[in-house]
């Protein structure tokens, strides 16, 4: 994992089955990785073009691995034809998101 984007804080915010934060995706990568914060968002690099939901698809797929949680527990709750996604995980603790970006 690279971090070479920390200019600010992740936001993270607890429910009561899980935590909902924000994404800032960049498609079309030269590989898939996390690559820390930018602003108030999780930064994701991803090698699938942002069309037929691929790019989508792709960001539960990297952030259900890193997460350790199986990819039914994640959500896209916006932006998905955006690059600014919200996504809810379901079983998972604010510190375990926050621990990505270390």
């Amino acid at each position: 994992m690279k971090n070479d984007g920390d200019t600010g804080s992740l936001k993270v915010t607890e429910t009561a089955d899980g935590v909902i934060f924000t994404v800032h995706v960049q498609p079309r990568a030269s590989r898939n990785e996390i690559c820390g914060v930018q602003g108030d968002e999780l930064r994701l690099r991803l090698t699938a073009p942002p069309v037929d939901d691929a790019a989508n698809k792709l960001c539960i797929e990297l952030l259900a691995k890193a997460l350790g949680v199986a990819k039914s527990h994640l959500a896209l709750t916006s932006g998905a034809k955006s690059r600014h996604k919200t996504i809810r995980a379901e079983g998972v603790s604010k510190n375990t998101v926050l621990s990505l970006v270390k």
